[in-house]
């Protein structure tokens, strides 16, 4: 049973989702690499929920290119890195205020590797086991009824390639993802977590099969090479 509940007024409602590394291109063609974990994911779509002043928002509207790097439980040391860094130079007094400084160089930074992308120009962070191409398809204003200007900027994005470690595929699938062995990085109310192994109950959604949730993005993500 549960215990009595309270009406309160929490600062942030961040109730726990997966942490990205979103790298994108700046003007000069250096890499950003930056932690968000407003994101959630539809088929090969993508929502990214933004600070409408971040570097990264500035780069995603200027090129319509990133990768979304997903950092498992091991790489956390290498998130935190970034946690107070911004590519803004000056940093926005809103995130001077929270203590972060710029910092152009962000892979080097967390101490992680920039390796080729396929089909955009932002690289991938190698020490990452997912790592997902992918274009801008929409751009939405959010907290406009504020301010008058939207305090975040939300993105679409459509994924043009899925780059997974090896050792997280399913045995006898070449293109399906094990649950049991895939351990991501969890925010919660500005705190890590991971995930306890083993499932929690089994899941009737389990028994569809995958293929059947298969979007026509993928097919039309294997023309990005030309």
């Amino acid at each position: 049973m549960l215990d009595q509940q309270l009406t309160i007024e929490p600062a942030i409602l961040y109730f726990g989702t997966t942490v990205v590394l979103l790298s994108t291109q700046n003007e000069d063609g250096a890499a950003n690499l930056a932690p968000m974990s407003s994101a959630w994911w539809l088929g090969w779509r993508c929502m990214l929920g933004l600070d409408a002043s971040s570097k990264t928002t500035e780069n995603l509207a200027r090129t319509g290119e990133c990768v979304l790097n997903l950092p498992s439980t091991d790489q956390v040391a290498a998130v935190n890195r970034l946690a107070c860094l911004t590519g803004s130079n000056p940093a926005p007094a809103g995130k001077r205020a929270r203590g972060y400084r710029h910092e152009a160089r962000k892979f080097e930074a967390a101490g992680l590797t920039q390796i080729p992308s396929l089909t955009v120009a932002p690289p991938r962070a190698l020490e990452c086991p997912i790592q997902l191409e992918a274009v801008l398809a929409g751009q939405y204003g959010l907290g406009e009824d504020r301010s008058g200007k939207g305090a975040f900027t939300a993105f679409e994005v459509r994924i043009q390639r899925v780059h997974v470690a090896s050792e997280l595929l399913m045995a006898g699938h070449k293109n399906r993802i094990d649950p049991d062995k895939w351990r991501p990085l969890i925010m919660s109310f500005q705190k890590f977590y991971g995930l306890a192994e083993g499932q929690v109950h089994a899941s009737r959604l389990g028994d569809i099969p995958e293929e059947l949730y298969r979007s026509p993005d993928v097919d039309r993500a294997r023309l990005a090479l030309g």
